[in-house]
């Protein structure tokens, strides 16, 4: 973090003073990870400076590695020829995530500027999902014939123009159709003659272009993978994805998860606008002022069924345990929900598996309603004594808390029921299921369980 610091020093102190010579060798010996942490600090102006003063392959890499809402300022900051000519330096897959950031327009003028041959390329990984298989797939791959000896694969390599670590080559037959890997250890240990053929791996673990990423990343992480093969659906090698691709994905997954959790969208980092991040957040929280404004209907409603004196005293002392009613029921809900789809996004098969989770929530549920409803119970009784003196004739004190009781047992079980089931339902439907833990089910959770302690308590009075 020092050096971080006295980069951003330095930097900005050589841009202060116009020395760029300086700044040109100075940029020239960092890490481009380490320019783009500047780049994401400095104004403006600085961030074009230090682009000018970056070789092309450097500014590619920075362009890359800067957070969206920087790369979208970058965008508006640098003149076409400029990023079509950083671009050129990007591998397909990279130019590919970064120009499905723009809009169209902008994005078919960068291609133009392109050549035809790499801007095909592009625009073809474009064509796949973003968050598919084919979206996050590197389309440079080593291939050879199954007739291949070692000394042919092994020539192959050295031939091939490839930046990236690799660490098999990939088997194909006379029309191109996969047919397995082979480590690049049995080329180093074998002898040159020996058929590419006989050291294929037939059970070479691989995934098709419209793999869900997420699907991927457990692909990867359940069988210890570094590198797997990407096939089309007439089984042709297209490209392959590396382990460190795959962190990336499970970043993006989880911070998508935590938005989604957390009633925002991951959309709120492509720019620094507070207008528009505000807008973004507003669209999660007006259903929820709906919901708390249902819940208020909820009171009012069951306020006019008190209406009878006794009642009414009844109902001024059962209001006050509605914020721990609504609160308890809706947490135990949140918990169920964010092992539930955590379980589904990790793909462990447990979580897979309906009647299983709902056998060991279940059981869950019923424990921690029960100490809840009794520990609650417990409490209402105590404050209902003490705020009235230890008089127990002002209101029934013994229905009062039998009904909060069993609220609380009802709302939690209730709400651990949708945050059971809800997960399930919105992945069959094909809706992300952390919106099951988000604001919308939670506000909803409240109404629920609010309508119930009333009802019960208006029962039981």
């Amino acid at each position: 973090m020092d050096e971080q610091k006295q980069l951003l020093r330095q930097i900005e102190g050589l841009l202060e003073s116009g020395d760029m010579p300086t700044l040109v060798q100075l940029l020239s010996e960092q890490r481009s990870s380490d320019i783009a942490e500047v780049v994401e600090l400095v104004d403006n102006d600085y961030k074009k400076a230090i682009f000018d003063a970056m070789d092309k392959p450097m500014s590619a890499e920075v362009l890359e590695k800067v957070d969206e809402a920087t790369r979208a300022e970058l965008f508006d900051l640098l003149k076409s020829e400029e990023l079509s000519s950083i671009i050129l330096h990007l591998d397909s897959d990279d130019a590919a995530d970064v120009l499905s950031e723009l809009p169209e327009q902008e994005r078919l003028k960068l291609l133009r500027n392109i050549p035809a041959d790499e801007s095909a390329e592009i625009r073809k990984l474009m064509g796949y999902s973003e968050d598919s298989a084919g979206g996050i797939m590197d389309p440079v791959v080593i291939s050879v014939p199954e007739n291949a000896t070692v000394a042919e694969a092994i020539n192959k390599i050295r031939a091939a123009e490839i930046d990236e670590d690799f660490y098999c080559v990939y088997i194909v037959d006379n029309k191109g159709t996969f047919l397995g890997d082979v480590r690049i250890r049995f080329l180093l240990t074998r002898p040159e003659n020996t058929r590419i053929h006989d050291l294929i791996d037939p059970d070479t673990i691989y995934v098709r272009v419209d793999t869900d990423q997420e699907e991927v990343r457990n692909i990867f992480s359940k069988n210890d993978l570094i590198v797997v093969p990407v096939l089309d659906e007439m089984n042709k090698l297209v490209g392959r994805i590396t382990a460190d691709r795959v962190i990336e994905v499970a970043e993006e997954e989880a911070a998508e998860d935590l938005y989604t959790m957390a009633g925002t969208d991951p959309d709120e980092l492509e720019t620094f606008s507070a207008i528009n991040a505000a807008r973004i957040r507003m669209t999660w929280l007006l259903p929820c002022l709906i919901g708390t404004g249902i819940t208020a209907l909820v009171l009012m409603f069951f306020h006019k069924k008190f209406d009878i004196e006794q009642l009414s005293i009844l109902y001024t002392a059962a209001i006050a345990f509605v914020p721990m009613i609504a609160a308890i029921s809706g947490n135990a809900g949140l918990q169920t929900s964010t092992i539930v789809v955590s379980g589904l996004a990790t793909g462990h098969l447990a979580a897979l598996k309906l009647g299983q989770v709902f056998s060991r929530e279940t059981r869950i549920a019923i424990l921690v309603a029960l100490s809840c409803a009794l520990l609650g119970g417990a409490v209402c009784a105590v404050l209902i004594i003490s705020k009235n003196d230890g008089n127990p004739e002002t209101i029934s004190i013994i229905r009062l808390v039998f009904a909060f009781g069993t609220a609380m047992f009802s709302a939690i079980m209730v709400a651990t029921t949708l945050g059971l089931f809800l997960p399930f339902l919105f992945r069959r439907i094909g809706i992300d299921p952390a919106i099951s833990s988000g604001p919308l089910v939670t506000t909803a959770n409240d109404s629920i369980s609010v309508a119930i302690y009333m009802s019960l308590t208006l029962l039981l009075a």
